[in-house]
């Protein structure tokens, strides 16, 4: 690093100081806290994105949001080349990088990190970055931290993209690295033409359709609610009504959102008796989770959850039956077998585990955290992954896309119009129409309408398709967290030495009974998940094995 390149960090840092006492980490959500403390860790992490585009020669993003937090909170995350997560070996470099106590450390820290990455840190290379974020208030002045740390990196430029979903910026920065077209009109125009052809391409059923045409969603006052709107604007095959999209005055995720309405199980805000029986859906404050929910006629506070494990399973559906016709093209060359995968972690519902496998899927398990779920789906031709929060997508990998495109070439020629290759078209639209670098409600969306109307199904049918087994979650207070280790994807605890062993002899004492621990990543507390054949037995699992918890660790609260 040269004399000018170290003042100008040096200089710049000095009016970006870092909050006194705070200690800040970058998890799966970046970092996140009170929008007051982060201005000089927003202006870090413009440092931090320089560097990482000039080390990968890519564009990088930049998402100022926290997702479904109170709107006092704010954060800030990186999206890498693929748009995926920032890549975790730069995690604890990221850390250090926020919480350096003054302008000399930081330039020493920087320093020291671009010796030892070696990275082209001379001004004579380019680097660049996207910048985006949500509806926040205090997202504007955020924005300004971020650009002024872009600018402390010589040769670094920085893009203002607007205020966007997170999932619309990580798609941006996938498809610049990708070498194509990535502004916001781009990103709709490629949703809206995919699902079009998916509309095109649904099978005539007479009147046998039972989806009912009515869509409500609440938009979480969010910028989700927002970009709904413009799409809504462009479609005349949908009609949707959108609740709570910030404009009549709501606060962002305060009793709406597709976070409040999966934990809570009850209606958003702007939802009640009248909107019994309607299809209806819940977006999350940065438009990355998605969950529909039915008002049942017989209670207008509580709802029957349509959650992500049930999303997983319509598109599993889906995609299973458009290979399985595929595969039927036994006489025509270039055949393949795709292999088709469900990726879920141990929080996913019993029920819908059995209900995948029973369909034929592999169904592998990873760790808690999206990072975890994207590597394992990435695995498969097509890796179908969700959490029941309503994160997820769907992920295809070049090789199987190639492939197709291939494949829908020979039908187009020798058998047009035929099933096979409708299949086929239909992949294809699926792989454009899902947003591939990260979860985005708004595509995803879009894919469970279609899919609903090509299976003529109502959202009661969809939601028949298994029936949850009860569960239960409590959290409990222990001395040290780090004491619980676990193996196989959080399923099974490898220390303390014993206490498997007795979680086993527990679960074994109900049908159906399952339950697992893993320790917080956030608080010194275990976590402790179970479920059996019916609410009660869950409960009494769950409270069993807090107690064995409590005995093997430490002090009892749930």
């Amino acid at each position: 690093m040269n004399e000018d390149q170290k003042s100008l960090i040096l200089k710049s840092s000095s009016h970006f100081p870092p909050p006194p006492g705070v200690k800040l980490s970058y998890g799966t959500a970046g970092f996140r806290a009170d929008a007051s403390i982060l201005q000089s860790t927003v202006y870090r992490v413009g440092i931090l994105a320089a560097l990482r585009s000039l080390k990968t020669q890519c564009v990088i993003g930049l998402m100022i949001t926290a997702s479904h937090n109170k709107v006092i909170d704010n954060g800030v995350k990186i999206a890498d080349p693929s748009g995926g997560m920032l890549s975790q070996d730069w995690e604890p470099f990221s850390d250090q990088l926020a919480n350096a106590p003054d302008p000399q450390s930081l330039v020493l820290l920087i320093e020291e990190f671009v010796k030892k990455e070696k990275i082209p840190f001379n001004g004579k290379h380019p680097a660049e970055i996207l910048l985006g974020r949500d509806t926040r208030p205090s997202g504007e002045s955020l924005l300004e931290a971020a650009k002024q740390g872009i600018s402390a990196v010589v040769g670094a430029v920085a893009h203002d993209m607007g205020i966007l979903t997170t999932p619309q910026l990580h798609w941006m920065v996938r498809a610049r690295n990708k070498g194509l077209k990535a502004t916001e009109s781009d990103y709709f125009e490629q949703l809206l033409s995919s699902f079009r052809c998916l509309m095109n391409l649904i099978p005539d059923r007479g009147t046998s359709n039972e989806t009912e045409d009515k869509l409500i969603v609440d938009g979480a006052n969010g910028v989700g609610g927002e970009k709904l709107e413009v799409i809504k604007e462009k479609l005349n095959e949908l009609d949707i009504e959108v609740r709570n999209s910030g404009k009549e005055g709501g606060v962002l995720n305060e009793g709406v959102g597709a976070d409040f309405v999966q934990k809570e199980k009850v209606v958003p805000h702007g939802f009640g008796s009248n909107h019994a029986g309607i299809r209806c859906a819940s977006l999350d404050g940065d438009g990355d989770r998605l969950v529909y929910f039915l008002v049942p006629p017989n209670n207008c506070s509580k709802i029957d959850l349509v959650d992500g494990d049930k999303i997983l399973s319509l598109f599993a559906v889906f995609i299973k039956e458009q290979l399985s016709i595929l595969e039927e093209d036994t006489k025509g060359s270039n055949n393949y077998k795709a292999c088709l995968g469900a990726v879920q972690t141990a929080y996913a519902n019993g029920a819908s585990t059995y209900y995948l496998r029973h369909l034929g899927l592999e169904v592998a398990l990873a760790p808690t955290g999206v990072k975890f779920l994207h590597e394992k789906a990435a695995q498969y031709d097509i890796g179908i992954y969700f959490e029941a929060n309503g994160h997820g997508t769907i992920l295809f990998s070049e090789h199987f896309l190639s492939w197709l495109e291939d494949k829908n070439q020979d039908l187009s020629s020798t058998h047009e119009g035929s099933e096979q290759q409708k299949a086929a078209l239909r992949l294809l639209a699926v792989s454009k129409l899902i947003n591939q670098a990260v979860g985005d409600a708004l595509s995803g969306l879009l894919l469970v309408e279609t899919i609903l109307r090509h299976m003529g199904w109502s959202i009661h049918q969809w939601n028949a398709l298994y029936q949850d087994l009860p569960s239960r979650q409590l959290k409990v207070k222990v001395g040290d967290r780090t004491a619980v280790v676990t193996a196989n994807a959080e399923t099974v605890a490898v220390k303390p030495p014993g206490i498997q062993e007795a979680i086993n002899v527990e679960t074994a004492k109900y049908p159906n009974g399952r339950s697992f621990i893993r320790p917080s990543g956030t608080e010194d507390v275990v976590r402790v998940y179970a479920e059996a054949s019916t609410q009660e037995a869950a409960d009494k699992l769950a409270n069993s094995v807090a107690e064995l918890v409590d005995q093997f660790l430490g002090f009892r609260s749930s």
